[in-house]
């Protein structure tokens, strides 16, 4: 079950702080999912200044993540853009919700019924983007 401290809550903006929290979250759970082997973790995310923030960026290194390089203008190379927003979307944008737990519950639900597979395709998605988006030197990709 994902925990509500995974949510920004409401009127926060998401900080260098607040990222690099959550990059010490997920290396929690990454060494419980993998039997506390968590070495050559790849890191993809945007450019977003939280992102490049020097904090971020020594949070990263001192978790021994390596980052790959995104170009600053293709923004398509996020599997959740491109693969996992639009599927919960779609699962999502005929129903109304009274509240805020209600949409991460929905959401939550929907998410642990991906089967591994789900997730695998998106991951697969993304090295054709990322050999399209080399093909174009780093422009956009559509």
């Amino acid at each position: 079950m994902y925990e509500e401290q995974c949510y920004l809550p409401k009127g926060q903006t998401i900080n260098a702080e607040y990222y690099s929290s959550l990059l010490v979250q997920l290396k929690d759970t990454l060494k419980e999912k993998r039997c506390r082997k968590v070495e050559g973790v790849l890191f993809l995310h945007y450019n977003a200044p939280a992102h490049r923030a020097l904090a971020t960026q020594k949070k990263l290194a001192y978790l021994s993540f390596q980052c790959l390089d995104h170009p600053p203008y293709s923004l398509d190379l996020a599997p959740s853009d491109y693969h996992l927003f639009p599927e919960l979307k779609k699962q999502l944008e005929s129903r109304h919700f009274s509240s805020d737990a209600e949409v991460i519950a929905a959401m939550v639900t929907w998410l642990e019924g991906q089967p591994s597979e789900f997730f695998l395709s998106g991951l697969q998605k993304l090295q054709q983007r990322a050999k399209k988006c080399i093909e174009l030197r780093g422009e956009y990709v559509k």
